[in-house]
């Protein structure tokens, strides 16, 4: 159960999250193929940025490195969440091309909204860690509110808190299991390339991980976004 406000009064509903990571693995297995090669096309050059980056830069680039694979997963996002919206359905109607091309309206204001809330977040999770998980709580669904509303770059941050208000912890517990998820699958990935030396591991460790779990991230995500949307609609009364 959470807490949603409806004229500046607040009512208990039902968590519109709840099962959400359960329907984001299924459709992550019906559609793999199609979701992967969408991450993978832009993990390529995300990837070899961070470990320039954390290579030639030492800690300095290690904290640039994890600003590029927030901003890298805002633009991945871009595309996905015009592939989940397609594959809602069950089918696939759009082709590669023709889903990176619905995106490609909306790559600018993703990429600078990401820059800027993966700079804040950054900052924030760094120096006191409190303010950086609220504002990754708030912001998390600027991408599907860039993509499918195509609104600006400013309306997209306060848009997106607009749906989480309510359901802050909800959405807050929803983030921290995909990144413990992350982490699980990184230490996974880490040990199976560990033969390796340094730097092919390091590229092959930030590809691979990017392309198999960004597409699960934005399906949460996304999937997110719409159930937000559904429960704002069922307690206003609109939609």
């Amino acid at each position: 159960m959470s807490m949603a406000a409806t004229g500046g009064r607040y009512r208990w509903v039902v968590n519109p999250l709840s099962g959400i990571l359960g329907e984001a693995w299924r459709m992550y297995r019906a559609h793999a193929l199609h979701l992967l090669t969408i991450a993978f096309a832009v993990y390529v050059v995300a990837t070899l940025i961070q470990a320039l980056l954390t290579s030639s830069l030492g800690v300095v680039g290690a904290l640039l490195a994890s600003i590029v694979g927030i901003i890298a997963a805002f633009l991945v996002q871009a595309a996905l969440v015009k592939a989940v919206e397609d594959v809602r359905d069950g089918r696939v109607d759009l082709s590669l091309g023709d889903t990176l091309k619905a995106a490609g309206p909306a790559v600018g204001r993703v990429a600078i909204a990401s820059i800027l809330a993966g700079i804040a977040i950054g900052v924030g999770l760094i120096l006191f860690i409190v303010p950086g998980l609220f504002l990754l709580t708030i912001w998390c669904l600027i991408v599907p509110v860039l993509v499918i509303e195509g609104v600006s770059i400013g309306t997209s941050f306060s848009r997106s808190r607009q749906l989480v208000r309510g359901f802050h912890w909800n959405v807050f517990a929803t983030i921290v299991t995909v990144f413990v998820l992350a982490i699980v699958a990184a230490i996974v990935l880490s040990l199976i390339l560990a033969p390796l030396p340094d730097a092919p591991r390091q590229i092959l460790s930030g590809l691979i991980s990017g392309t198999l779990f960004a597409p699960f991230s934005a399906l949460v995500v996304t999937l997110a976004y719409f159930r937000l949307v559904h429960s704002q609609e069922s307690v206003t009364g609109t939609g």
